[in-house]
């Protein structure tokens, strides 16, 4: 991918949610929602403060996060759909 964010963006890769329910419901495509969760593929250096000073990014690339259902701006490079969004954004890094 030749996309890199500026300042406080990063670029986010949706993660499908699973078709079916823990109960076995099979769950129809135009009924399901978009996918909160996702991985982030790419960071831009930070944003700036006041004094001009970069202040670094909590997230870095491979980072599994959540998200606000309405968050970022949907793009697609190489075929791919991507969302690029702020750090803001961003409500929680998912670890294991």
């Amino acid at each position: 991918m030749n996309f890199r964010p500026l300042h406080d963006r990063v670029v986010v890769k949706r993660i499908e949610s699973e078709a079916k329910t823990a109960s076995g419901i099979i769950i129809p495509e135009n009924a399901k929602e978009k996918p909160m969760e996702g991985e982030i593929i790419a960071v831009g250096n930070g944003a700036r403060n006041e004094a001009g000073n970069v202040i670094a990014l909590e997230v870095k690339a491979g980072d599994r996060v959540l998200f606000g259902k309405w968050s970022g701006t949907e793009i697609k490079i190489d075929g791919q759909d991507y969302l690029v969004m702020k750090e803001s954004d961003i409500v929680g890094i998912l670890t294991k």
